[in-house]
């Protein structure tokens, strides 16, 4: 299992995190390189809800994914798992309001890992690890970005 977690403080309330993170018909306007998304099951946002989106990936062609919420702790905690292909994943998203002198801030916790379920996964986290490690540090720090923007403001490391 390989596990890979980032930091940031987004310059808004978790309430107003939260909202960005559960509105899915909105993704593609607000995460680099998603283009479509695809709910799949019906009702709100909560343990359950399942969707479909299409990325592209640094060299351009698409990537499909399927997501299930796990956990939906509003403002709190969102833990999504995703099948993959010799390995699965679970990104767990970890909220917590902050005040500060320029008002109230959120700490994101962001974790992704990876559980091989295939021989290939095995091989492919023992060769590949730290480069992988890399890509996905770099993927979730896009994430942290790409939400600060629609926010108005830059994220910085959490303390």
């Amino acid at each position: 299992m390989s596990t890979v977690t980032v930091n940031g403080l987004l310059a808004a309330r978790a309430a107003d995190v939260w909202r960005l993170l559960a509105d899915l018909p909105a993704r593609p306007g607000r995460f680099t390189g998603t283009s479509a998304v695809e709910v799949l099951t019906p009702g709100p946002f909560a343990p359950g809800t399942a969707w479909r989106e299409t990325r592209s990936r640094p060299d351009g062609t698409a990537l499909v994914e399927e997501f299930v919420v796990l956990v939906a702790e509003p403002s709190r905690r969102l833990v999504l798992a995703s099948p993959g292909v010799g390995a699965d994943y679970r990104i767990d998203w970890t909220l917590r309001e902050v005040r500060r002198r320029e008002g109230r801030r959120t700490a994101v916790r962001l974790t992704q890992e990876a559980v091989p379920t295939a021989p290939f996964g095995r091989a492919v986290a023992l060769l590949l690890g730290g480069l992988a490690a890399r890509a996905v540090e770099g993927a979730l720090r896009r994430d942290l970005a790409d939400l600060a923007a629609v926010l108005g403001a830059p994220t910085r490391e959490a303390a």
